[in-house]
């Protein structure tokens, strides 16, 4: 039977035990910045921070500036930051190139590193030639023997430095085990790669001079896992984390995913701020309905989408996302209204004022939780280099935490009760709606789903 062999899938992954005391869930970006610096100026050994990007603004000269002042108090501390390849060399989206000179924070990162004689090294991640096939999306930070595991990136917004926010998770793991094991990964299968190059140097080469080498590099990283040693491994019915990464295709962290929705029993609560789910997770779900489980999904409405841009603003491209991802839920709401009727499956709009929604991961029964960067669409399981962290609760050591983060997110939620309340083509601004026809009569919106 397919639930029985998902479990047994599950209980063989090689997992590391955790006591119930070191693990601790933030409820908000702004706790979650404060923990950051506050680890940071205490760290004794080591700090690797690894997000799609550092951004030059108020939150990341922030974390910066921590970081070379724990260098400068403590030199012989290990730091190292890893950013994507691409979206460090770039501007933000919709802004323009001045004078042909190189946009984006690569330059910040040389002018820091000028003024602190390139103390800390920024490294660039190039998981693909081009960022529109695959980026860096390996989340999680580890400072000494603790790892700090978010989807968010380092800005303003991910920080909560000035007004508003966007909501992602958070959770912190004091273990030596698994901070050792995620530092391992990173300098066995990132860091030693002749892909990768250091951003806060000049001497950045182009990226059509190491076309051959970040093929190799993408290549090894399919083939690439947390290894965690036999003295390590979880054996006994207790609580546990199992570090996971992929790339590509059929991926051992994409197995997991579809894996953890076949073995669900009596509830599924799903997070994604981008509804657009692979065929394959759809596929577990709809099975999942049939034989009875309860479903939960929690995802950003599309005002609270990173991509939404008011209709008062100037049109981008861009632009159209949010409305191609509502379309997507309208579509599964219609196909699934007896369920929803029913209360067996519930779909929960997030919404908080002006600001966005970013939070991704799975709880599955009451036992498994997926901690995850992975946004569930096609884009993460066949282009990004994903990871996530994997937690098996047998005993429901940390219920209380799962409840309070729960009801932190679904306060500023509402339940889509029938799917005509989802507002459909016509409703549209006049530019979204002529792209969206545009799009859909050379079936490019099919294109713009599984990469974007």
């Amino acid at each position: 039977m397919r639930f029985h062999r998902s479990r047994s899938l599950l209980e063989q992954i090689p997992s590391i035990q955790l006591a119930a005391g070191s693990v601790k869930t933030l409820l908000s970006a702004a706790e979650y910045r404060t923990e950051l610096l506050q680890q940071i100026a205490r760290a004794k050994h080591r700090v690797y921070l690894c997000a799609l990007y550092l951004q030059h603004d108020e939150a990341g000269a922030e974390i910066l500036s921590a970081l070379y002042a724990a260098k400068a108090a403590r030199p012989a501390l290990d730091i190292a930051l890893l950013v994507d390849w691409h979206r460090a060399q770039r501007g933000l989206i919709g802004e323009a190139k001045q004078l042909g000179k190189t946009m984006g924070n690569a330059a910040w990162y040389q002018e820091q590193s000028a003024l602190h004689d390139g103390s800390i090294p920024v490294y660039g991640i190039p998981v693909q030639t081009s960022e529109l096939f695959g980026v860096l999306h390996l989340k999680g930070f580890v400072i000494d023997d603790g790892v700090i595991y978010s989807g968010a990136s380092i800005n303003n917004v991910y920080l909560h430095k000035q007004d508003k926010y966007r909501h992602d998770r958070y959770l912190l793991i004091q273990n030596a085990s698994l901070a050792n094991t995620m530092v391992d990964f990173i300098r066995r299968h990132v860091l030693c790669a002749a892909a990768v190059h250091r951003l806060d140097r000049h001497e950045i080469p182009a990226t059509r001079t190491i076309r051959n080498d970040v093929r190799n590099f993408r290549a090894n990283l399919k083939q690439a896992r947390y290894i965690i040693s036999s003295e390590q491994t979880q054996h006994a019915l207790g609580l546990s984390v199992a570090p996971l990464v992929g790339v590509g295709k059929n991926n051992s962290l994409n197995r997991v995913i579809c894996q953890l929705l076949a073995a669900s029993q009596q509830q599924i609560t799903i997070c994604t701020p981008y509804f657009n789910f692979p065929l394959a997770v759809t596929r577990e779900i709809n099975r999942a309905l049939k034989r009875g489980v309860k479903v939960d999904i929690i995802v950003g409405d599309k005002t609270a989408n990173d991509f939404y841009i008011s209709p008062e603003q100037p049109f981008k491209v861009i632009a159209v996302l949010p409305y191609l991802y509502e379309a997507n839920l309208r579509r599964f709401a219609k196909s699934h209204q007896s369920e929803i009727r029913q209360q067996q499956l519930n779909l929960h709009l997030w919404k908080d004022g002006d600001n966005t929604y970013h939070l991704k991961g799975m709880w599955i029964d009451d036992d498994y939780a997926l901690m995850t960067g992975n946004n569930l669409n096609p884009r993460a399981f066949r282009l990004d280099l994903e990871n996530a962290l994997l937690i098996h609760d047998p005993l429901h050591e940390l219920s209380a935490q799962r409840a309070a983060e729960l009801d932190s997110i679904m306060q500023h939620t509402s339940v889509i009760t029938h799917y005509q309340h989802i507002e459909r083509m016509r409703d549209y601004p006049d530019e979204v709606r002529r792209l969206l026809s545009r799009l859909s009569t050379v079936r490019l919106d099919r294109l713009a789903y599984r990469v974007l």
